[in-house]
């Protein structure tokens, strides 16, 4: 199983950028397509993006399009979420995920890092 490990969240304005990046150890990162969700408090987990295990194809949450890019490194074993133009509707722990196939459901994936804080001050 893959172990992930978040980073790069933080404190932003609005309409500024931050990147986040998420580490994978323990297996063959390439064999995973990659997710990265975020929760709100008070609210339900929500998806954000997708990447297949290529990178070739991506997924996006309607409320990041255009403001989001996934991305990842399978040398590295990373994958990143470029975020920009933030708001403060974006504030959340944001989590990476692990599955076999770029999914919007977080029940798709099995391994799960343990989230980095965004917040985005108005």
């Amino acid at each position: 199983q893959v172990q992930l490990v978040e980073s790069g969240g933080g404190l932003v304005q609005a309409g500024g950028s931050l990147s986040l990046s998420c580490a994978a150890s323990g297996r063959v990162f390439s064999n995973y397509a990659m997710g990265w969700f975020r929760q709100a408090p008070g609210k339900e987990r929500e998806f954000v993006a997708a990447i297949s295990r290529s990178g070739d194809s991506t997924l996006y949450a309607d409320s990041v399009k255009g403001r989001f890019t996934i991305s990842r490194g399978n040398a590295k074993n990373t994958v990143s979420l470029q975020m920009n133009s933030l708001t403060p509707e974006d504030t959340a722990v944001y989590y990476c995920a692990a599955t076999f196939l770029p999914s919007l459901r977080g029940s798709d994936y099995a391994t799960w890092g343990q989230g980095t804080q965004v917040t985005v001050a108005s």
